[in-house]
């Protein structure tokens, strides 16, 4: 068996870290899968799908980590005129803050629920907003 549920989700911020551990909890349990892997994906460049423990410091410390490996004030490549855009592009930082925090995440499901650690949540990390960004999960399994 295989479900595919869309998430779509308004940001608000250039920058932030938001949970969606519930939505894909909730999916998979009303799924009627009970055994199988569950994939979270974000369809787009400039987010990250993370999963780590869920504390303001925690998330404060991502952040502010992923800017020190992707200052702004570099000069990057992409920060130039795109013939094949029409525009000047700006958000190279984005684009290598995604690469880094990773664009899905995989878990088991037994039993019908997500198998994860105490701890654990997961986010999509917007580093380009505030923009409408998608999210898919699929579950696959029996």
């Amino acid at each position: 068996m295989i479900k595919l549920k869309t998430l779509t989700i308004s940001t608000k911020a250039e920058v932030e870290m938001i949970k969606i551990t519930e939505e894909v909890r909730t999916f998979i349990e009303e799924s009627g899968v009970k055994e199988g892997l569950a994939a979270v994906i974000s369809a787009h460049t400039t987010t990250g799908i993370m999963v780590n423990e869920g504390l303001e410091c925690v998330e404060t410390d991502i952040m502010e980590t992923l800017d020190r490996l992707a200052p702004k004030e570099l000069p990057y490549a992409h920060a130039r005129f795109l013939p094949s855009y029409g525009a000047t592009g700006s958000n190279s930082t984005s684009h290598l803050k995604s690469m880094l925090s990773g664009n899905s995440c995989l878990f088991v499901v037994q039993n019908g629920k997500m198998v994860s650690g105490e701890a654990q949540d997961i986010y999509l990390s917007e580093f380009d907003g505030p923009k409408t960004r998608k999210i898919y999960i699929q579950i696959i399994g029996e």
